[in-house]
């Protein structure tokens, strides 16, 4: 495999090649550390390198892959981490100059999960600060850009994680998701982003944004390289309380169940309003080759949708609140804060509780026509986003004659995942004229991601858009 095949190379790919030793896990990680070097000055995705503790990983893998001690797909993967994952003895800022220098004295039990793994951690990925916030302009440590245009936004909270990924400095990464925050940096970067079912992995050592709806999943070139990452992520923690104790499941031999023709649930309300018509065209298209060979596309009603997601907006908003006054960072040290998180976590204080338990009604009865919709179809199809990536310092977009807010538009079409705690993968679809990237969303059944997964896998195999990478510039 030479150099330019090795940088964008699946997990799939790799640890066949690791298994028969025909490729050193320490040659690997050298690869990557060398693209890092090279291509992050300009990308800014990681906020921190972590060079001597990955080729430690990887001496040490490829020691026990020539012994034969082999502990699975990610042995000698290097993988990288969003920077709010706790990880013993490594600096974890969570993008805040409140944690600048804060050094955790445990591992998030996702990175426990990673180390018995066998995986190799290269590094720790910028975000938007706490993770509260969607476009990865960070006032403390800089933006993340665009590997695919570099005046463009990564999106976020997850974009050094995704843009990582996609720019081929690390195989695959993890990040947090509270209100779109792997799907959103995954569909304007070009790759796979899998939001779990909620409680699905566990939380414990992540710093929280709202606990009823964070969420941690794995960023990656493929569907299937998603599925061997959730089969190592998964599993009950009782150091989480939210977690919940399922199989250990093979997510990548997962088929579909149930129907021998696929039928996609096309919702009639919210998720079609004001798209950007070269995204809406792109998604059709994909939506309709997905549903070929004898499938359907079929139409669903989610009526209280558009309620339950202003609801969840304003609840997420009180619980972060709680959270930053919890930690003693807020308001004492607001003046530490950048200014958009800054008045996020003042109007969190202003959500009455009387509003809050009247939302949580109001989550009920859309999860109810969630799961009344998933009765009749394998998955629901939809936009990722209803734009590709803006420019970096947008305020606000225009789609068709009417100008809206950024943040409203980012957050539309990913936050409905989240409140109803259902799995949601974003799946590249296509690219526009400009040559960027669109995602294609799928949502499916609680704890049926191997299905889903399953799903994404069967539109990759008819399409090409993976073997497009970025041309980075130096």
């Amino acid at each position: 495999m030479d150099a330019s095949s090795l940088s964008f190379a699946t997990i799939e790919e790799l640890a066949p090649l690791l298994a028969k030793k025909k490729l050193s896990p320490v040659e690997l990680a050298k690869h990557y550390l060398s693209r890092i070097e090279r291509f992050n000055p300009s990308l800014n995705a990681f906020l921190a390198v972590t060079s001597e503790r990955a080729l430690a990983d990887a001496r040490l893998a490829e020691t026990e892959l020539l012994r034969g001690r082999r502990r699975g797909p990610l042995h000698g993967i290097p993988v990288a981490l969003k920077d709010n994952i706790w990880t013993s003895g490594i600096r974890t800022t969570a993008g805040s100059a409140i944690l600048r220098e804060f050094v955790p004295n445990e591992d998030a039990t996702v990175v426990r999960r990673l180390k018995r793994a066998g995986a190799v951690l290269i590094g720790k990925t910028n975000l938007h600060e706490f993770a509260y916030g969607l476009t990865n302009e960070n006032p403390h440590f800089g933006p993340v850009h665009n590997p695919w245009a570099g005046e463009r936004m990564s999106g976020g909270s997850s974009g050094g994680s995704a843009v990582a990924v996609s720019a081929g400095l690390c195989v695959a990464a993890v990040g947090t998701d509270t209100g779109g925050s792997i799907r959103v940096p995954a569909a304007f970067c070009g790759i796979v982003g899998l939001k779990p079912t909620f409680g699905r992995i566990s939380v414990h050592g992540t710093f929280p944004l709202a606990p009823s709806f964070d969420h941690v999943g794995p960023l990656a070139r493929s569907a299937a390289d998603a599925a061997l990452l959730l089969g190592v992520l998964t599993g009950r923690d009782p150091l989480d309380p939210t977690s919940v104790s399922r199989p250990i499941e093979d997510f990548l031999g997962a088929k579909r169940t149930g129907r021998r023709k696929l039928r996609l649930g096309w919702p009639r309300e919210y998720f079609w309003e004001r798209i950007d018509p070269e995204v809406r065209r792109l998604v059709e298209v994909a939506a309709k080759i997905l549903a070929g060979h004898g499938g359907s596309i079929e139409e669903i009603s989610l009526p209280t949708l558009p309620a339950a997601v202003e609801s969840a907006n304003a609840m997420s908003m009180a619980e972060a609140r709680v959270v930053h006054e919890e930690a003693g960072y807020f308001p004492a040290r607001a003046a530490e804060y950048g200014a958009d998180v800054r008045q996020r976590l003042e109007r969190g204080g202003e959500v009455r509780a009387v509003d809050y338990l009247k939302g949580r009604a109001i989550l009920k009865r859309a999860k109810a026509e969630f799961a009344s919709a998933l009765e009749r179809v394998d998955a629901i199809v939809a936009p990722t986003m209803a734009i590709v990536a803006p420019a970096i310092g947008a305020e606000s977009v225009r789609i068709g004659d009417a100008e809206e807010p950024l943040r409203s538009v980012m957050l539309r079409l990913t936050r409905p995942g989240n409140l109803t705690g259902l799995p949601a993968v974003s799946v590249p679809c296509g690219f526009t004229e400009e040559g960027l990237p669109v995602g294609m969303q799928l949502i499916g059944r609680p704890f049926e991601e191997g299905a889903l997964l399953d799903i994404a896998r069967r539109y990759e195999r008819q399409t090409n858009w993976a073997s497009r990478h970025p041309v980075l510039a130096d």
